[in-house]
């Protein structure tokens, strides 16, 4: 059984890599087209790919279910506003930011979720977790160098994206379990399309040739497989095991930041990094290892 379970953890650790290395993909491909695509443009196109493959998906899987309860609804219309958020903000960042230094200011995600769980969930959280995500904070201001000769503006956009993201997330762990993560994905997806789409209405369109085809359909197709892996992991393995490998995110962008733009942060902001990746970790870990004296508790109970 021991054996089994290992087994189970390293395919979902395998798969989290995966998925880290579709999202990580999928922004290179985009970032790529800065200064040849406008950003609405670019969102739109890729959000028609996107969705077209979602919807596949969903119908192939039985999972397209739109008579939601009100509650849901109003939860999914949120998550979607703050998806839309999220996507300019972040993709704003990246058009104008190395995107080893944007991906280091998302790893503050499991930081925020769990102070935001705390205050508008009522979830507990104890001293420990409180000190290292404000440690967290300080090390995401490293990256950030406010004041600094490092600092830039778009990086108040980064950390826009990171408060949306986390609404986005508050309202995803508020759903029913019998709301299909496909159909809320779908419904962001053509939201994010449709509104990029308007949007772009504002811009000069660029020509697209061969190369920002490839590399539209490329975004498309790598978020997909972000998407499909992440998901997948959450029916292989144990959650606590398998969401420290979510910080393999960064080890992708610093890799493809250096290779494909000939980019590498500063010792301040690499430092940051750590702090903030080893803040997350002490989080996660901390979160576990509650998890199992609940659950201990509730047997001997």
């Amino acid at each position: 059984m021991s054996s089994d379970l290992s087994q189970s953890n390293m395919r979902a650790a395998a798969l989290m890599t995966a998925s880290m290395a579709g999202y990580t993909f999928n922004d290179t491909a985009i970032k790529l087209l800065a200064g040849d695509v406008p950003l609405f443009q670019a969102v739109f196109l890729r959000g028609v790919f996107a969705s077209i493959f979602i919807y596949l998906l969903a119908r192939h899987l039985g999972a397209l279910k739109f008579d939601l309860p009100r509650r849901d609804w109003g939860l999914v219309v949120l998550r979607t506003l703050a998806e839309l958020a999220a996507t300019y903000l972040f993709l704003t960042a990246l058009f104008n930011m190395p995107i080893a230094n944007v991906t280091a200011i998302l790893q503050a995600l499991p930081l925020t979720v769990a102070l935001a769980a705390a205050v508008f969930l009522q979830e507990p959280l104890g001293w420990r977790r409180l000190g290292a995500i404000l440690t967290g904070f300080a090390g995401v201001m490293l990256i950030v160098q406010p004041g600094g000769d490092g600092f830039s503006v778009w990086s108040l956009y980064a950390l826009g994206a990171v408060g949306c993201i986390t609404l986005r997330d508050l309202a995803a762990r508020s759903l029913s379990r019998s709301t299909p993560t496909l159909t809320v994905s779908l419904v962001a997806s053509v939201a994010i399309c449709l509104g990029a789409g308007a949007a772009s209405i504002t811009e000069t369109w660029a020509p697209i040739g061969f190369r920002e085809f490839f590399l539209l359909f490329l975004a498309a197709c790598f978020i997909l497989m972000g998407y499909l892996a992440s998901v997948a992991v959450m029916r292989v393995g144990e959650i606590g095991f398998v969401a420290p490998f979510r910080y393999t995110g960064l080890l992708w962008a610093l890799i493809l930041g250096w290779l494909v733009f000939g980019d590498w942060p500063d010792a301040l902001t690499l430092t940051g990094a750590g702090i903030v990746v080893a803040m997350g970790l002490f989080t996660l870990f901390r979160e576990r290892q509650l998890a199992q004296r609940r659950r201990k508790a509730k047997r001997t109970a």
